[in-house]
């Protein structure tokens, strides 16, 4: 533990660069909320009149306090939970957050890591997640927002916690990804294998997410390459249509009106997306039994039950329900062996509804049942040409394996044939008994 605690300080070192100073500073005014002000015109960020800005400070489980800025919008259906990337802090995403609130028609919470901003603490890994699970929670707490009506907005660094937090939440509407990174050893040089000092493993995380992920990356980012944003696309389960801007580096791909505009059809989309959809999504996911129907069956009675299956073959037909008063089942119409159950499923007795009736008859050739003991062979096409009962209508040797069945004559082709010899003794002597 105390290894991997010096692993992840050394990794904050060269990962995490909080701008310094911070571009804002958290006021406390008359009436007992809080209000930002930046550092550099001592002015508040937003006007003293405008009630849609909420600045808060939220406690995290590491005992740090973090701000978080809430911009609400009164025709907002989603929230955008929005996690910034390295170098940056709330003051400078201000402006940011009220063009993607009246743009995208959301409610927008941001919020800076611990030891950005205003924020408490130092910045790590393990931090960054208990920020933005502390503001999961404020936003569960404090407005009322389920995880159904949330999409989590993740840039640069910020898509660790983001992938973090989607990874335990299994009913999220949407996940952005803004030139995300695979991890953190990855952006700095080409590894196929996670090692213990890397940082953010986005690549073990991305399977976990349950929800449509769309990600955003510029074909020309010199910081974070683009083939971290195509491996998070081609990774996820449920992928949305990528937006490669061409000549986009890493900081500006705000600028270019294709980001707002796919940007705007993607929540457009999952505001669309019903209640009975993704709950047939999730249950594809989980793998869960559906819930049987209802509707009344067209069957002689209503009791179902299953009949067991092939044991040899997989068809269709052996699995098929069948009925306790149907008279007469299907036979398996796939395969004739001995050893299939089925085929053992012969049609009851048509004279007789008894089903342990002795006149039941197969029609099957290769039936092993064919040597029945009745006295009388009731079929005149009975398939046993050779048969040993005395009484058989079709009996014409009383020598089953003769090969001329009006043996013996003297013009027999085999005069040396043991079988018709012996035949001839039996008979002599038979006849000398008389």
């Amino acid at each position: 533990m105390r290894m991997g605690c010096v692993v992840s300080q050394l990794a904050a070192k060269f990962a995490f660069f909080p701008p310094s100073p911070p571009t804002y500073r958290i006021k406390k005014r008359d009436d007992g909320r809080l209000t930002a002000v930046s550092a550099s015109a001592a002015a508040p960020i937003a006007s003293a009149d405008d009630d849609s800005l909420d600045v808060l400070l939220v406690d995290t489980r590491r005992g740090n306090k973090i701000v978080a800025f809430y911009l609400r919008n009164p025709y907002a259906r989603l929230t955008l939970l929005y996690s910034h990337g390295n170098a940056a802090d709330l003051g400078q995403l201000y402006d940011l957050f009220v063009q993607l609130k009246v743009n995208l028609r959301v409610n927008i919470m941001g919020y800076d890591y611990s030891g950005y901003g205003a924020s408490s603490g130092k910045p790590s890994e393990s931090n960054t997640y208990t920020d933005i699970e502390a503001v999961y929670s404020c936003l569960e707490t404090e407005y009322g927002v389920s995880q159904e009506n949330l999409i989590l907005y993740g840039q640069s660094v910020g898509s660790g916690p983001t992938l973090h937090l989607a990874a335990k939440l299994p009913r999220l509407r949407g996940v952005v990804l803004h030139s995300a990174i695979l991890s953190g050893l990855r952006v700095l040089c080409h590894v196929k294998f996670s090692f213990c000092c890397d940082i953010y493993k986005n690549i073990n995380k991305i399977r976990k997410v349950k929800c449509p992920v769309l990600v955003i990356h510029g074909t020309d980012d010199d910081v974070v390459n683009w083939l971290h944003g195509h491996g998070l696309w081609k990774m996820s389960r449920e992928q949305f249509d990528p937006l490669w801007i061409k000549g986009g580096g890493h900081c500006n791909l705000e600028l270019y009106p294709d980001y707002i505009r796919h940007l705007c059809r993607f929540v457009n989309e999952m505001e669309s997306i019903t209640t009975e959809t993704r709950l047939k999504k999730i249950r594809q996911t989980l793998h869960l039994p559906r819930r049987p129907s209802t509707a009344t069956t067209t069957k002689c009675c209503g009791i179902k039950f299953q009949r067991p299956k092939c044991a040899e073959c997989k068809c269709a037909e052996c699995s098929l329900p069948s009925c306790t008063k149907c008279s007469c089942q299907p036979k398996c119409t796939r395969c004739w062996r001995p050893g299939c159950f089925k085929c053992f499923c012969r049609p009851k007795c048509i004279r007789c509804p008894r089903p342990s009736c002795p006149r039941l008859s197969c029609l099957r050739p290769s039936c092993p049942r064919l040597s029945c003991p009745r006295p009388r062979c009731p079929r005149p096409s009975c398939p046993r040409l050779s048969c040993l009962r005395p009484s058989c209508p079709r009996l014409s040797c009383p020598r089953p394996s003769c090969p001329r069945l009006s043996c013996p004559r003297p013009s027999c082709p085999r005069p040396s044939c043991v079988k018709c010899w012996s035949w001839e003794v039996r008979r002599y002597s038979d006849s000398m008994l008389v």
